[in-house]
C-alpha cells in the first residue's frame, strides 16, 4: 500500500517565500506590537518571551510573501471602481 503525504500550507511554500509575524501585547505600553522573523524557531522564542503574566498573549502567523515585480512587469490584479 502506498502512503500519501499531505503537506500543510506552510510546508508547500518555499522557505524563502514566507515570514513569521509575531503579534503580542506589550505589557509596558498596553499596545499591540508586531515583529517579523524569517525563522520559525526565532519567532516562537520571541513569542514565548512575551508571555510574562496571565494577561500577556502572543500569536505567530505564517505569511506568504509576494515576489517583487520586475521593471515593466504589470501587476496581475484588476481594480474595480465603486461609486
Amino acid at each position: 500500500m502506498e502512503k500519501k503525504q499531505t503537506l500543510t500550507n506552510e510546508q508547500a511554500l518555499e522557505p524563502q517565500n514566507i515570514e513569521f509575524h509575531v503579534s503580542y501585547l506589550d505589557a509596558d505600553s498596553g499596545r499591540i506590537e508586531h515583529e517579523e522573523f524569517s525563522d520559525r524557531a526565532a519567532a516562537e522564542r520571541f513569542a514565548n518571551a512575551q508571555l510574562n503574566d496571565e494577561e500577556s498573549w502572543a500569536v505567530v502567523d505564517v505569511v506568504a510573501l509576494q515576489p517583487a515585480l520586475q521593471p515593466g512587469q504589470q501587476q496581475g490584479r484588476a481594480q474595480q471602481l465603486v461609486a
